[in-house]
């Protein structure tokens, strides 16, 4: 075999190498990309349970505090906004209005000791609370499924795939500064 033959072979060998490994690399990014979906639409699906609860509540804390109109509203528009975001961002957004809009709802709630009675109002409460601590959970894992998806994007040299392929990361799921206030409820 002569010097140009093995040169040869080993220019193929390398080629084949570098053409799995941008391979194994594209596909590990989009089963990553894929992961970071799924993980939102299972935040998605909590937040449309919780959605769907809000309508009731509200109407049974209206009978109690009409004159709380502002809060209601509140609550109604953030829920509203939500269901028109766009993309993640506008979602999250939404998201954390509406949580502050409830925190204030049930804060509201303690001024009221007939709605606090109303078996209906603490079911209602009961429900929500248990989505919201689904919701917390699904969040956790979407920034956990985040983390890894960005990492193998920024890492080398998978970031050289990503950019070739136009991956870009996503965004965490995090607290808003509202929701690391204390609610405050004023009459």
């Amino acid at each position: 075999m002569s010097t140009t033959m093995i040169v040869l072979i080993v220019v193929i060998a390398i080629i084949v190498i570098l053409g799995i490994y941008l391979i194994a690399a594209r596909n590990k990014l989009v089963v990553l990309r894929n992961r970071v979906k799924d993980q939102w639409a299972q935040i998605d699906v909590q937040l449309k349970r919780r959605f769907d609860l809000i309508p009731n509540l509200v109407e049974t804390v209206k009978g109690y505090a009409k004159h709380e109109k502002e809060t209601l509203e509140e609550v109604i528009n953030a829920r509203n906004e939500y269901l028109k975001a766009g993309n993640n961002k506008e979602a999250i957004k939404a998201n954390d209005d509406l949580s502050q809009g409830i925190s204030k709802l049930f804060a509201l709630a303690e001024s009221y000791p007939d709605l606090k009675a109303n078996t209906n109002f603490v079911s209602m409460q009961q429900e929500l609370q248990n989505t919201e601590d689904k919701i917390a959970s699904a969040r956790q894992f979407y920034n956990d499924v985040v983390l890894q998806y960005n990492n193998q994007i920024e890492l080398f040299p998978s970031n050289i795939v990503a950019s070739i392929f136009k991956f870009k990361t996503e965004s965490y799921f995090e607290a808003s500064s509202q929701e690391k206030e204390n609610v405050t409820v004023k009459f």
